[in-house]
């Protein structure tokens, strides 16, 4: 199902420009070995699809650059120092190997038109997948967690097939619009965020959420929402302190594998 991409996708120039940062800086290591946790703990929880699913943020101090998985790996597998570094034309600027085809596509063209998606988490994981195959929209909103995506969803309805080249990264760049969270439909979810924590702490929950009401459905009675105003107000409630719990999330999951698989961090 992964594809490789196509030989010649890079411009010319595979020379970074002057203003590139220091890519073995502190901040870019902590990037890269935060990714690399969220790899390994997406893995555990199942939320991952053999070779084909991907994450990037964009290199700390740098706007078109962006940390991304290379082709042919599982999560699992994934370490800070196999993870790429790559331009928006395709080059590889650090590291060994390529990105997958899709993942390029969709990253990039999604890095470059939307900036405030300085992170982006794109899975087949079970339930949210589950439901975004389903008639209507796919969260009701019915349990507390799923509050915290409250009027942050989007839907792109318009599945197209694979992303092989830069009009459908593009396609789906505008279907996101002002939302964190899109629903892709027949294919999968994206998860855009400011930070790693934040993509990774809306990532888990999503999943809980959607596992959640899909179990509700399937008792066969009315899932009713929580009312609207309430839904708001809890909301607003949960994303007071949600780039702070975010943090502490993560900061968990690193000291999880600190103990079990610390070589994410190598």
């Amino acid at each position: 199902m992964a594809h490789s991409l196509k030989p010649g996708i890079a411009s010319a120039a595979t020379t970074p420009g002057p203003n590139q940062p220091a890519l073995d800086s502190e901040a870019v290591r902590e990037a890269r070995a935060d990714l690399a946790a969220c790899f390994r703990m997406a893995a555990r929880y199942g939320l991952e699809e053999g070779i084909c699913n991907h994450f990037s943020a964009l290199v700390p101090g740098y706007d078109d650059l962006f940390i991304v998985n290379p082709y042919g790996y599982a999560f699992r597998e994934l370490t800070a120092s196999k993870l790429l570094i790559c331009d928006f034309h395709g080059n590889v600027v650090s590291g060994e190997g390529q990105p997958e085809a899709t993942a390029f596509y969709i990253h990039a063209r999604i890095h470059k038109a939307i900036p405030r998606a300085k992170v982006a988490f794109h899975t087949h994981m079970p339930y949210a997948t589950a439901l975004s195959m389903t008639e209507g929209e796919p969260l009701i909103f019915a349990g507390q967690t799923s509050l915290k995506f409250y009027g942050r969803t989007a839907v792109d309805r318009d599945y197209n097939g694979l992303a092989l080249d830069e009009r459908e990264g593009d396609r789906i760049a505008g279907a996101i619009g002002d939302a964190d969270i899109v629903f892709m439909k027949h294919h999968g979810v994206m998860v855009l965020g400011p930070t790693i924590a934040e993509a990774w702490d809306d990532l888990y929950y999503l999943e809980r959420a959607c596992e959640v009401q899909t179990l509700a459905l399937s008792t066969g009675r009315e899932v009713r929402p929580v009312a609207p105003a309430i839904a708001e107000a809890a909301y607003h409630q949960m994303r007071a302190g949600d780039a702070e719990s975010a943090a502490l999330h993560l900061a968990s999951v690193r000291r999880t594998l600190d103990r079990e698989e610390p070589e994410y961090r190598s």
